[in-house]
Formats: C-alpha cells, structure tokens, sequence
C-alpha cells in the first residue's frame, strides 16, 4: 500500500518537510548534563520504527530508548527475554533514519538484550559497537553489581551508558514477576549502593523503574553525575520514560499503574507525544499519589 500523503502531513500529525533545517541544537551527553545540573526534566520515549521515531523527535522528545520492550508490544512475546541482538540492531538503524528524516535532533539508546553483555565485558563491547554502529548514541544495560565493572568498560572506550536499576525486565523470573523494588530497607540500600557504583563507573543516565517515589527521590539527589530517569518511580527523578504504545493507549493488556494515556484528549500521535513532553516538563506527571508508590 502506497500513501498519498503529502511530505509535511501525516495522520500521527503534521511533521516539517524533510528538507527544513532542524529548529533545535541536537541532544548530546554535553547537553544531558546541562540539564540534569540546571534541572529540566529530561523527557525519554521508546520507540521501534522510522516513522513513530520521526513524530516523536519533531514533537520535542529528547531522547529516545531503542527498548527491548519491544519484544512485548511489537513481537507478542510473553518478556524481553527472547529480543536478539540483531533485531535490537534491525530496531536503532530504523529509529534512527526516522530521527534523521525529519529534525534529527533526538538522542538515540539502544537496549543490550538479554544474554548479549553478560558474558564478559569484552562481549558487551562488541555487542554494544553493532548498536552504536546502526546509529545509537548510547546503550542500555540492567541490574547493578557486576554491571559497574562493564559500564566502566564501555564509558572508557566511548560508549555513553544509561544503567538500569529498580524492576528490571530481562530478570523478571528471578524477581517473581513485575514487582516493585526497593520496598525493604535491606533492598533500598542495595539499590542506593548499586546506583553510586553506576555514576563512579561513568553512566550518564539511570533507569529507575517501579521504585518507591520515596527512595528515587534519594537515589536522584545521591547521583549529581547521572540523571535518573523515571518509570513507576515518582515526580522527582531527573527525568521519565515511557513506553510509547503505552502513553498511546494501544498496548495489549492492562495498562499499570505509573501509565497516562496520553492520546485520550489529543487530536493526533504528535499531539499526545507534546502532551507528555509538556507534563514531564512542568511536573504535571507523573503524580505521586495516582502513578507512584
């Protein structure tokens, strides 16, 4: 099937014509920082295609996460589990061009899936260098602990990395589901310890997810070096993240808790995606009481 839209109208809402220069200065680590040190929510979607990558980077989304999330909402399966390596790669080359047809100015980060940086930090070398060489700007690893030693690994050898602490998805059957974390003090410690470990080891951004809004809010003023990123985590992280079909409200099952449905009172895709920019932004969302525990 061939559209017959034209170049700057869409039915996700209307986007600039390919060839307009950008009207934003594109997302870099230095700008990251100047963020994260003077405040501003840092505003993070995920995304899978060329074309939901494209509205989301023109609606004013700053960064956007390659998830392997999208085992789940693009390929039915059951975790984040079974998502391979190569069609991580297949994923970040197709966001990627998206970013690029358009403003260009997204910050891109792709998901290492499971079993691909677990191995040794040599093998997450490699497999971060496919991601970073199909057009990420960084990468994503779960779990703290070992993790710091190859985050390390990595920062030295200029790959920026966003860690990923709290509910993480690739372990969800040693964790007995999808559960929020860091509920006992024991556990609140860990996850305090783990996350100072990650900002020494270099990481820029840090993933907290399903995290009692209490305890994200210390990790957040603990880590003046990385931007904590909010799912299920509270107001006073540095920044959110969601999963996109999510905010659209078109997942296949029940949305959770931390969840808006953006697209309920917008008029189009990019509509919503400003929506969300402009809620992260002021501090209209999340809010504790409703998305938070």
């Amino acid at each position: 099937m061939t559209s017959t839209a034209p170049n700057n109208a869409s039915p996700y809402g209307t986007l600039p014509p390919a060839s307009s220069p950008a009207t934003r200065k594109p997302i870099s680590l230095p700008r990251l920082h100047e963020m994260h040190a003077r405040g501003e929510k840092i505003t993070m979607l995920t995304a899978y295609d060329a074309t939901f990558a494209a509205v989301a980077d023109a609606a004013g989304v700053e960064t956007l996460l390659v998830g392997d999330s999208l085992g789940m909402v693009c390929q039915g399966l059951s975790s984040t589990v079974g998502v391979t390596l190569e069609t991580m790669r297949y994923h970040v080359e197709s966001v990627h061009r998206g970013v690029q047809r358009v403003q260009g100015t997204a910050w891109i980060i792709g998901d290492l899936p499971y079993g691909s940086y677990h191995e040794s930090k040599e093998q997450a070398f490699r497999s971060a260098a496919v991601l970073m060489q199909a057009g990420a700007h960084m990468v994503k690893l779960e779990g703290g602990g070992w993790t710091a030693d190859t985050t390390r690994f990595l920062v030295e050898r200029g790959i920026p990395v966003c860690a990923h602490l709290g509910l993480t998805p690739q372990s969800v059957h040693a964790l007995g589901g999808y559960r929020v974390q860091g509920k006992t003090e024991a556990s609140a410690m860990q996850l305090k310890r783990d996350a100072l470990e990650l900002q020494d080891a270099g990481a820029t951004l840090l993933v907290l997810e399903m995290v009692p809004a209490a305890l994200s809010a210390e990790v957040t003023l603990a880590l003046p070096q990385c931007a904590t990123i909010g799912i299920g985590a509270g107001v006073d992280t540095a920044g959110q993240v969601l999963v996109l079909h999510d905010m659209l409200g078109v997942n296949l099952g029940k949305n959770a808790k931390f969840v808006r449905n953006f697209m309920a009172d917008a008029g189009s895709v990019r509509g919503a995606m400003e929506a969300y920019v402009r809620a992260v932004k002021d501090g209209s969302f999340p809010v504790n009481s409703e998305h938070a525990w």
